[in-house]
């Protein structure tokens, strides 16, 4: 099959899969309980709560309460945060943009040092180098986030004061205008370097802490894959011919060694995303994640159901994304097959 013909059917299917996801979201969150409860304080009488459960249809069987939900998210209504104190689609886009900004900026330091530190350890097996990599991966994967985060915070911003946390320094956000909301792609469009340089030195920080355990995961990966492609025949044969071993590796085995890789890639940006909630508290960084902790605190129901709901979409997306690139690195796949 085809690439375009198999992306045209997990496209149709899609919707399906959102439509199911959203089932499995609202119920849940409705079994959790009732989404007015943030709403009430102990002034209101049981009239007051039924005019309340009437008017968000509360009183209605669960199915009919589904389809008023998805009626009002196709017409874009996520209903009310409690936690911000306005609808969810005003306050859900710049929270959107601040996570992405993070994730996107800690996916580049995972996959780049990851597969960089992979091909350094795999072409050198069993050599100083392997065994240093293998002490970063096991390190990485082992360290819990928060506590990873709180040494990071202490060492970097307490002890040395190298970076700060947040996402930036108010007066210098406050000076250009944020068409996207985000920060760096702002001070770009702006042509602020001042604005860009304190985002970029706001972003380091989180980045490295929370892209830290995926580069550990691709590394370790990479330098697996590597090893076993080092010991197949086309890689002898290309020796053979009198390449130079940085060309046998670049052209030949590091490709290879890059298609089991990609699924980790795609995953751990998912996974990036729900990492964010514990990286936002610790660094003071106001995005989705940070949001979301708060909105399961005080039961802000519509909140989570958008959130959950996005973050299935999303892993959704990935996934097709991956099994694309995966075989357009490796042609022999059959899509769909």
């Amino acid at each position: 099959m085809q690439i375009r013909d198999y992306l045209i059917r997990r496209l149709l299917v899609l919707p399906f899969l959102v439509v199911g996801v959203s089932i499995v979201v609202f119920t849940l969150t409705r079994v959790g309980g009732s989404p007015i409860g943030i709403y009430l304080s102990h002034e209101m009488n049981a009239a007051e709560v039924a005019e309340l459960e009437e008017r968000f249809h509360l009183d209605e069987p669960l199915p009919v309460q589904y389809f008023y939900w998805v009626g009002g998210v196709l017409q874009g209504d996520l209903g009310w945060s409690g936690v911000a104190s306005a609808p969810v689609t005003e306050v859900f886009p710049s929270k959107l943009a601040a996570t992405m900004e993070l994730a996107v900026a800690s996916a580049i330091v995972a996959v780049s040092l990851g597969i960089a530190l992979g091909t350094f350890a795999g072409a050198r097996r069993n050599r100083m180098p392997d065994h240093i990599a293998r002490v970063v991966s096991i390190s990485g994967a082992a360290m819990p986030l928060f506590w990873f985060a709180i040494v990071m915070l202490i060492v970097f911003w307490v002890k040395l004061g190298w970076f700060p946390i947040g996402r930036s320094d108010p007066d210098i956000f406050a000076s250009i205008d944020h068409p996207t909301g985000l920060y760096t792609v702002d001070s770009l469009l702006a042509l602020d370097f001042n604005a860009f340089s304190d985002a970029i030195w706001h972003l380091i920080l989180p980045a490295l802490t929370l892209g830290y355990g995926a580069t550990a995961i691709i590394a370790r990966m990479m330098r697996s894959s590597l090893v076993e492609e080092l010991q197949e025949d086309y890689v002898d044969a290309a020796r053979a011919k009198g390449l130079p071993e940085r060309l046998v590796l670049r052209r030949h085995a590091r490709r290879n060694a890059l298609m089991p890789t990609v699924t980790v890639i795609g995953l751990s940006f998912g996974f990036l995303l729900q990492g964010t909630v514990v990286a936002e508290i610790i660094f003071r960084w106001p995005g989705l994640g940070r949001w979301m902790a708060d909105s399961v605190l005080r039961g802000d129901q519509a909140t989570i159901m958008a959130y959950v709901l996005f973050t299935s979409i999303l892993f959704l997306i990935v996934n097709l994304i991956v099994d694309v690139v995966y075989a357009y690195l490796d042609r022999r796949v059959v899509l769909g097959g």
